[in-house]
């Protein structure tokens, strides 16, 4: 029986020969390698990667690894003096009746050099443990590694055979490809039917990887982001350096006035005004981080110039895609592996590898059922050693990179990642491997990512609009793109010149395309809908960053410890009101009506330029954003303290890290049916996710407030005038920010009481009958904005209505 199914094999052997004329088999060999260790405190994992350990000698008559099949062969004593089936070039003769053999007798580099060919009881055991076809050979790579994590491969080490093996404890993890391990039927020469692995030939190969023109792209359009930005809005939106620069200079006139008239009063009475300078001092804090933002956007004037690419033809270059994913859903994590699958782009020049950091047996199961009609599609997890760190989601993709270097033809000229929930539309490769190919020194881009299931009005400004259309579009003209974590594409060489993945930082995205930059790599920002879902010393490896790229470096990190000045000022202001203090101090009615039109001013510019700084994201962005900064300020707040400033014995702490697929919803508020009851959702709210916070802010602000307005009307001099005067100065200074401030922190209490109903996951997409892959319904990619969407509007009109009337007012008083 033995004897038909090689001749079987050659005869499949040399048919797969004739049809790739231009690939050579290459022979592998198995070294001596001890056992891996295993974790078996990690309860995410059902299984271990074992390594044959070979006996003093002979150690290839243990089994032979076929090159092309999926399957191993049990060799016979009588068999071990032929080469190797697999080790000639395809130009060779094939003897369709021969052995099947193992390679000559190799010494063992850890046993010594005995001939004795009875392999040891540890081998037999293990290889006798190897009880079912889907216990398959993984190679892994050899030489050095350019990115360290422990547990994949060893420094410096030959290349070894691993084969899946269940442990006592079914714990451990999966490590290298799960190849397909269905069977086929074939004739055998005597007529039977005969039942052998399925040969891994349709598998993707980059065993010829020619350079891709620069003909081949194609320019679509002169703008990325021509459909999203009609004509007019570009040409508005032009005017935002000048609107940003007036609005920069009246907020500071009106400041450095503030200045003088209180230096002039402390003159003129003779007394300091302690609650003035505080409140001013907290107004100069609070600008710190707006100056350096509207600065930094300035230096962007002369605009973002990037074009709309696609790649045509065929002759397109190889990618890797990797989902990263751990213990997320396994059936959001095939929806986008089958959309990574169906992509407009020849299946023979790219694969698709789900590589999953929770070792999911479900989700393994429906990868290799997805991988029989996607050839192209793999599975592969990492195995976790106990008491090696794993370096989270970089230490996945370290895992995977090495993997796909040893699948036939190698690694692909770039790689493409996604996360586990993100959707990518058909012609995602196209468009980001495009810019890759018209750029020979463009290292990495990456579009932005985009929702499909973002409530109504959006209560909580989850769409990221500003980071995706202000902030991100603003870096890549200053030529500081920035890698977000989920749809981009990288150059491997590249990857390579930087070291490969870094793993010093939980931001492994940004950090990377920060040492791109470092390197004098060019990375890019693509301003289009191509995806939709559900810091260590760096100073030698920058070297070669411009002025903006480290000015970039600068202002957005400093923004989250600037979030301490912001919750200084929101204090500041009940504080000032409750102490009786004098908020704004004047030496003359001149210099009172001077403030309130300097502050007229400010606001008039503040509200021109929130308008076209926001054309490419909407206007409604520029209240709601502002609006979720203040309500999160607290929460930013907290983080740095604990994480930066305070001791242990106060309650300092390192920041944690979560993979976003392992935290799960304990209300389920969004889901009408299952949603939690009223007395559930506020004390999870409350006091798990501190939202106690803002109902102290809330009570606060109001008992100031409230506190202000009596004592004016308990003054030592009541009169009308004064009374007036009195409230101008304090609680009513205009434009009544406090109003502003009490509906943020009002934000997430609204949302504990009354959440958003969201329909189900698959009410949103428009899934293929046929091939099962599915997509978001381009209703669901649309905001939707109800009558509750005008009530950050209706506050900041009332705001500028009341400062407008006081502003004219100072004309006739």
């Amino acid at each position: 029986m033995k004897r038909i199914a090689d001749s079987i094999y050659d005869q499949l052997e040399a048919e797969w020969e004739e049809a790739h004329p231009d690939a050579v088999l290459q022979e592998t060999e198995i070294p001596a390698t001890a056992l891996a260790e295993v974790d078996e405190e990690e309860p995410t994992q059902r299984f271990v990667s074992q390594t044959i350990v070979p006996t003093r000698s002979h150690p290839w008559n243990a089994v032979a690894w076929r090159p092309g099949l999926s399957g191993i062969h049990e060799a016979g004593e009588d068999e071990s003096e032929s080469p190797i089936r697999g080790s000639r070039r395809l130009s060779e003769k094939i003897d369709p009746f021969r052995k099947v053999s193992t390679v000559s007798t190799l010494e063992s580099p850890i046993s010594g050099s005995d001939d004795s060919p009875t392999a040891s009881k540890e081998e037999a055991d293990i290889i006798t443990n190897l009880q079912s076809p889907d216990q398959l050979p993984i190679i892994y790579p050899s030489g050095r590694r350019r990115s360290s994590i422990a547990g994949t491969t060893s420094w410096d080490a030959p290349q070894s055979i691993h084969y899946r093996v269940w442990t006592r404890s079914a714990a451990g993890s999966i490590s290298g490809a799960s190849l397909q391990l269905s069977e086929v039927e074939v004739d055998s020469l005597n007529g039977d039917k005969v039942r052998i692995p399925r040969a891994v030939a349709a598998i993707t190969t980059f065993q010829s990887q020619p350079q891709t023109p620069r003909s081949a792209v194609n320019i679509v359009a002169k703008h990325d982001d021509y459909d999203r930005l009609p004509a007019w809005r570009r040409r508005l939106f032009r005017l935002a350096p000048l609107t940003t620069l007036l609005a920069m200079g009246s907020y500071f006139a009106y400041f450095a006035y503030r200045i003088f008239a209180t230096v002039q009063a402390q003159e003129a009475f003779h007394r300091t005004y302690v609650a003035a300078w505080v409140f001013i001092a907290s107004e100069f804090l609070v600008s710190i981080p707006a100056f350096f933002h509207n600065t930094y956007s300035l230096l962007s004037v002369k605009g973002r110039k990037r074009a709309k690419l696609r790649l045509i033809g065929t002759d397109l270059p190889a990618v890797d895609v990797f989902i990263t994913c751990c213990k997320e859903d396994p059936d959001i994590i095939l929806d986008t592996a089958r959309a990574a699958c169906a992509q407009d782009y020849p299946s023979s020049r790219y694969r698709v590898v789900v590589c999953d950091d929770g070792a999911d047996p479900i989700l393994r199961q429906g990868v290799e059922a997805l991988s029989l009609s996607h050839p192209n599609l793999y599975y592969h997890a990492r195995i976790k050693v106990k008491g090696k760190p794993h370096h989270f989601k970089a230490g996945n993709l370290i895992a995977a990179t090495e993997m796909v270097e040893q699948l036939p033809g190698g690694a692909g000229e770039f790689i493409a990642a996604l996360d586990a929930d993100m959707i990518p539309t058909p012609d995602w490769l196209r468009c980001v491997i495009a810019h890759m190919v018209d750029e020979p020194r463009m290292g990495l881009v990456c579009p932005p990512q985009l929702f499909y299931n973002i409530p109504d009005n959006d209560p909580l400004v989850q769409s990221l609009d500003a980071f995706v259309h202000l902030m991100e579009p603003t870096k890549d003209a200053n030529g500081v793109a920035w890698c977000t974590g989920s749809g981009y594409a990288i150059r491997k060489s590249a990857l390579e010149d930087i070291g490969g993945w870094p793993v010093g930082s939980l931001a492994e995205d940004v950090f990377t395309s920060s040492l791109l930059l470092g390197k004098g790599w060019k990375t890019a920002f693509v301003h289009e809908g191509l995806q939709y879902a559900q810091l260590l010393s760096m100073g030698p490896v920058v070297k070669d960053m411009t002025f903006l790229q480290r000015l970039s470096g600068f202002v957005f990190p400093a923004g989250a410890l600037f979030s301490i000045c912001l919750m200084i000022t929101l204090l500041t202001i009940p504080i000032v009101l409750l102490s009786g203090g004098t908020l704004v101090a004047f030496a003359d009615s001149a210099q009172l009506r001077w403030q309130i039109r300097l502050a007229f001013i400010s606001l008039a510019f503040n509200r021109l330029d929130n308008f076209v700084a926001h054309l490419p994201s909407g206007y409604r962005l520029s209240q709601r954003d502002a609006a979720a900064h203040i309500w999160m300020t607290p929460y930013h707040t907290m983080t740095v303290l604990r994480s930066f400033l305070l001791p242990k014995w106060l309650g300092g702490k390192p920041m944690a890290f979560s993979s976003s697929g392992s935290i799960k919803s304990e209300l389920s508020e969004r889901d009408a049916a299952n949603r939690a009851p009223l007395w559930r959702r506020c004390v999870v709210m409350i006091w798990q996710c501190e939202c106690w916070m803002h109902v102290l802010l809330v009570l606060f602000t109001l008992t100031a407030v409230i506190w202000s307005c009596t004592q004016s009307m308990y003054a030592v001099r009541p009169s009308r005038n004064y009374t007036l005067i009195y409230l101008l100065t304090h609680a009513f200074w205009p434009p009544v920010l406090w109003i502003i401030n009490l509906s943020a922190y009002l934000t997430p209490l609204l949302y504990m009481l009354a959440p958003p109903n969201m329909p189900d996951r698959e009410e949103l997409l428009d899934r293929n009958a046929e091939t099962n892959v599915a997509r978001p319904k381009e209703s669901a990619k649309r905001q939707r904005w109800l009558k509750w969407a005008l009530w950050p509007e209706l506050q900041w009109t009332l705001c500028s209505v009341y400062t407008t009337i006081i502003f004219v007012g100072t004309f006739f008083y």
